[in-house]
């Protein structure tokens, strides 16, 4: 057999090292320059950091807090509809109709529960009332929306309510009482045979108010007031008969603004920790050797990382919202795991004879550590900034943030923390403690000094000098007994088996995945809004929004066929079945009947439009559904009444069947109701979702292909991403989160850390120079296994204070990033090593095996003549 041969300047046959070669030497020569000159790689990083946090000055005005603008899709077909709706039915402040309203509205909303049978019983009744009038005491009928001059709302229910309630109940019927539609304001309602009520467990009262002119911002500061006084009015009224709960239209938002004051103080608790572990883990028995100074500076590196990359983000004008607060913690475990990924290799190339010099070792340190970080940090920022291409606004900003931070953590960790490397082995060349810095070594006078003084000015309290440390025990545990464990053949038809259960339960789980955010999300676990939610949900969800109906384009009502295909497609969205067909509403329908009785002519033009104000007589509130000119309707309007939308599921399925009978329907028609705004993120979810992570996944093959040398690896790589996607996603199902904008963050994250740990383990499987698969594994784990584990303890440790917030945010942060880094590290740690001894022969030169470990430079004449 020839003597092996250096390659040509070109790529292996079968290792795509062209530019991982190139990247090799480009930090040799980066490592060897940090060595010779450290502080300026010191300084310029404390500089420009403190430059770009001056940034923060703007964080009150970069802060966009908007539930809907942030956490609905940007183009939602919702928005395009509430803007037709607003420009063709304009509100009219003193024809109020809450049915009508484009938008929620300004509201205060009160629902009263029996604490025993009915909240018409006498006894309950009267402190309903009592209720009430404590409301209207803080000057509502100023401010109320009018409909013909009288309070709109809740004054009509009121009057019927006091009526049936002084009559017994009788003439009372359920769900429409005298003209009323009573489904949302009467809830756990018990009837007769005949319709006829017999009592009602809750009652929803809501306020409304003028919207219009100057009284919008009354209205404000009277809701405000409401909320601030109600809790202490409620307290103080004691109710024996009746529970109160409350809401108003600015509640969600106050309460979502406030989720990022409450995981503040988490930020202290969660540095504490991680200093805490980096500094065990770095901790040695030497005092000269001791690696704690490394470990702080580890983190503080990953600390001006957040800093800088936010402050040039809120330079840039990026709106800062409450996800991005997720962040920090998520780049101190990342920075974290980069500092113990430089120390390992740092730590090998001292066992390096050839290596004795500061520039070799650091150049050395750079090449082998520098290049698999490189590899991890570039798929993390392109997972980032790939999940940019999205809907969510809320999504854009928090990507951009933490690519930018990912960005500034690899540079600080190439530059401040390798330099910080250098300062800290000059002291242990001086031979100098850890902490004090004053030289170690045999004092004549140790006799004569105390314990104390011997311990930090020599070592220790003997006259022996500290003496250095040999390979990490850790490591050595990797070596000896962990690799050779998992390399055993039945161990390896074990973790088989074990895979195939993963990913089954992983399968099952994405087909009973959930979609969507449920709004009570967006506030803590102990905001008052959650037991108003708790008692809507379980009194009124019975009859859902009360959909509007729009006919779009002018056309000819007074046509018969026309009048005749408009009723067909009511009666096409009447047979959904989450529609109750007995309670819609529509003008035209009533307008023919009056035709049809008093014998009027509506089949011209002239006569259709001049006939409308007999209609407009009768029903008044039919003048606010059509647009009309002079002599043409330009857009009209009615109603339908939705039932049983009890679930993000019934959500999704109630306006894809609405929207698609509209759309079959050969009269341009839409719908539309205000929580259509919120119900529009089911249409994009799964599909940004998927776009993103397919994107994202290819962009991790190009890169891994382009960066390790080693196509098979590169594969294993792209699937340990499939991987842990599909087993992220399925066991988000068994811990109840859901498919949201929130979760889909997660899910990018994903992208980028399933490559983090598989790709470090690979590369140095594939850059090793045992002769065997198993060996191979073995060294692998000996060689990163550690660094791998304390990176992924480390990532936990910087998320886990979030499992205590009292916000669904933070809390499903959490919960995704702990599936993430377990299944990453399964992955990295016991899977990936396992398949890589099945296939990791395959593409592999022989004279590989003589090569130096980390390196291909050698190949057989044979393989590439």
């Amino acid at each position: 057999m020839p003597e092996p041969r250096r390659p040509a300047e070109g790529c292996s046959c079968r290792n795509t090292n062209c530019v991982e070669r190139p990247l090799r030497r480009l930090f040799e020569g980066l490592g060897s320059v940090v060595a010779a000159c450290p502080w300026p790689f010191v300084l310029v990083p404390l500089l420009v950091s403190g430059g770009l946090g001056a940034g923060f000055l703007f964080l009150p005005q970069r802060q966009a807090n908007d539930i809907e603008a942030q956490f609905t899709p940007t183009w939602g077909p919702a928005k395009a509809e509430r803007d037709f709706v607003q420009r063709h039915f304009l509100a009219d402040s003193e024809h109020f109709s809450a049915p009508r309203l484009p938008t929620e509205g300004a509201y205060a909303a009160l629902i009263a529960v029996a604490m025993e049978s009915s909240v018409l019983a006498p006894a309950a009744w009267k402190e309903v009332l009592l209720l009430d009038a404590a409301v209207r005491a803080r000057g509502y009928r100023k401010l109320c929306a009018r409909s013909w001059g009288e309070c709109d709302s809740p004054d009509r229910l009121l009057q019927l309510l006091v009526r049936a309630v002084a009559a017994d109940l009788k003439n009372l019927t359920f769900p429409v009482s005298d003209g009323m539609f009573l489904g949302a304001a009467l809830g756990g309602v018990q009837t007769n045979a005949s319709g006829w009520v017999l009592s009602a467990r809750a009652l929803k009262l809501v306020y409304y108010l003028r919207e219009d002119g100057p009284a919008a911002a009354e209205s404000q500061r009277w809701l405000e007031a409401f909320l601030q006084d109600i809790p202490s009015q409620l307290a103080a009224f004691k109710f024996t008969y009746i529970k109160v709960t409350y809401f108003t239209s600015l509640s969600r938002q106050q309460e979502f603004e406030g989720n990022t004051e409450s995981v503040i103080p988490l930020f202290s608790i969660t540095y504490f920790l991680t200093i805490t572990f980096s500094v065990v883990s770095c901790l040695r028995l030497s005092c000269i050797r001791n690696n704690i100074w490394l470990a702080c500076c580890g983190v503080v590196s990953a600390g001006l990382a957040v800093l800088s990359s936010f402050g040039l983000m809120l330079f840039c004008g990026v709106p800062f919202v409450v996800t991005v607060a997720n962040a920090p913690f998520l780049i101190l475990g990342v920075g974290v795991d980069d500092m113990f990924i430089m120390i390992a290799s740092w730590e090998q190339s001292s066992r390096k004879k050839e290596k004795s010099d500061v520039k070799s070792r650091l150049a050395e340190t750079y090449a082998e550590a520098a290049l698999s970080v490189t590899i991890t940090t570039l798929t993390d920022v392109l997972a980032f900034f790939i999940g940019t291409w999205t809907a969510f606004p809320s999504v854009r900003s928090f990507c951009l943030y933490t690519g930018t931070a990912f960005v500034f953590c690899y540079l600080y960790t190439i530059t401040f923390f390798g330099a910080i490397i250098v300062l800290n082995h000059k002291r242990e060349q001086g031979n100098r403690h850890w902490l004090t810095c004053m030289p170690v070594g045999v004092d004549t006078d140790q006799a004569e000094k105390s314990c104390l003084y011997n311990a930090c000015c020599i070592g220790s309290c003997s006259r022996q000098s500290s003496q250095p440390e040999g390979e990490h025990p850790m490591s050595i545990f990797f070596k000896k007994y962990y690799g050779p464990f998992f390399t055993n053949k039945w161990i390896k038809l074990l973790v088989v088996l074990l895979y195939g259960a993963y990913l089954g339960g992983s399968i099952y789980g994405c087909t009973q995945i959930r979609e969507g955010i449920d709004l009570r999300n967006l506030a803590s676990d102990d905001s008052y809004i959650i037991p108003y939610y708790d008692d809507e949900d379980k009194y009124f969800s019975a009859y859902g929004p009360r959909v509007m109906v729009v006919i779009t384009e002018s056309v000819d009502y007074w046509n018969e066929t026309v009048r005749l295909g408009i009723e067909n497609c009511t009666q096409n969205l009447e047979g959904i079945s989450y529609v109750d067909k007995n309670l819609s509403e529509s003008w035209l329908r009533e307008y023919t009947k009056l035709a049809e009785n008093y014998f009027i002519n509506i089949n011209n033009r002239s006569l259709f439009i001049s006939n409308l104000s007999t209609l407009f007589q009768i029903v008044p509130s039919f003048e606010w559904d059509i647009n009309k000119t002079q002599d043409k309707i330009e857009a009209s309007r009615f109603f339908i009444q939705t039932v049983n939308v009890t679930s993000a599921v019934d959500e999704k399925n109630l306006l894809n069947q609405l929207r698609e009978t509209a759309k079959q329907c050969n009269i341009p028609l839409m719908v539309y109701h205000p929580a259509f705004i919120y119900y529009d993120q089911y249409l994009v979810i799964v599909q940004n979702t998927i776009q993103n992570v397919v994107i994202a996944a290819g962009a991790m093959l190009v890169v891994s292909l382009l960066l390790i040398p080693n196509p098979l690896c590169c594969l294993w790589v792209t699937f340990a991403i499939a991987s842990v996607i599909v087993g992220v996603a399925g066991f988000m199902t068994f811990w109840n989160v859901n498919l949201d904008s929130i979760s889909m963050i997660n899910l990018v994250i994903c992208i980028g850390f399933s490559v983090d740990f598989s790709a470090h383990i690979s590369y140095a499987f594939v850059t090793s120079g045992e002769s065997s698969a198993n060996k191979r594994a073995i060294e692998a784990l000996a060689l990163l296994g550690y660094p791998v584990l304390q990176g992924a303890v480390s990532t936990i440790l910087g998320v886990v204070v979030l499992a205590a917030a009292k916000t669904y945010i933070f809390r499903t942060f959490f919960k995704i990033m702990l599936l993430v880094i377990l299944f990453g590290a399964l992955h990295g740690l016991v899977f990936i090593p396992v398949f890589l001894t099945f296939f990791g022969n395959f593409g592999r030169s022989p004279q590989n095996t003589k090569s130096k470990k980390l390196e291909f430079r050698f190949r057989n004449d044979k393989d590439c003549p």
